[in-house]
């Protein structure tokens, strides 16, 4: 696989922003899978967390020996704090992440432009950002993933996780019902004629454990195609994420 840190102007957030790219070739070397040859590269958008960056998923996992068997480009943008949302006091990441970034990525690299070739997974705050996405825009994405989400923004289990929520929104107590409830957009969406696959998945010892038990079935009460999967005595933690992305790509992508 080739690597790319790529680094750009958004007009959106109007300053230099960066993703790291990985990108399929015909000959990836020694123990590794080859490329597609022809074939333009499926895309895959993976979202990092609350207390990471865009390099954090080539640091603590094999994510890019595991796209290199699919024929997969992987885009893992930068996104600060934001929770990949319009911020009330600060940048437009959720117009940067949802219209631009895909645009500008299609204009540097030569890739796939079918909803059928195109998927989107996070982890905890990119778990969220990769639901946002796919249930805004169920006609975009083959699937999408969420591992260990914060899939309640609602909650008040981030009031101790030091996270500015009023930075994110105007009055944090209004969420529920809004387009950043993921909730709401189960709801909102319940009849989209295409719905991607979903893997939602989580430690059953991890804090965000008891979203995700409310999470998957709604998901199901709305008619998503859903596979919730548990994992017991896990956390919030980077073995299991290096299991689930490497999971993710194998079966859905």
């Amino acid at each position: 696989m080739a690597f790319f840190e790529a680094q750009f102007f958004s007009r959106v957030l109007n300053v230099a922003s960066t993703a790291n790219v990985i990108y399929p070739e015909d000959n990836q070397g020694i123990g590794v899978a080859a490329g597609g040859g022809d074939m333009l590269p499926k895309v895959l958008y993976l979202l990092h967390g609350y207390s990471d960056d865009h390099s954090i998923w080539m640091r603590r996992t094999s994510v890019e020996r595991y796209a290199a068997r699919h024929n997969l480009a992987v885009i893992m943008p930068a996104v600060n704090h934001s929770f990949y949302l319009n911020e009330a006091c600060g940048e437009r990441y959720w117009d940067y992440v949802s219209e631009e970034l895909p645009q500008l990525m299609h204009r540097f690299f030569r890739l796939s432009d079918r909803a059928e070739d195109t998927f989107v997974a996070g982890l905890s705050m990119g778990g969220y950002g990769a639901m946002k996405l796919a249930l805004t825009y169920p006609e975009r994405y083959a699937a999408a993933g969420c591992f260990s989400g914060m899939v309640d923004m609602s909650s008040r289990v981030l009031d101790d996780k030091q996270v500015n929520l009023r930075r994110l929104f105007v009055d944090p107590d209004v969420v529920a019902g809004s387009d950043d409830d993921l909730f709401q957009l189960m709801e909102k969406n319940a009849d989209a004629p295409h719905k991607p696959e979903l893997l939602v998945a989580c430690g059953t010892a991890d804090f965000l454990y008891p979203m995700h038990q409310k999470f998957v079935p709604a998901l199901l009460k709305h008619g998503w195609r859903v596979h919730g999967q548990e994992k017991p005595g896990v956390g919030h933690e980077w073995g299991y994420w290096d299991e689930l992305v490497r999971q993710f790509i194998d079966e859905y992508c």
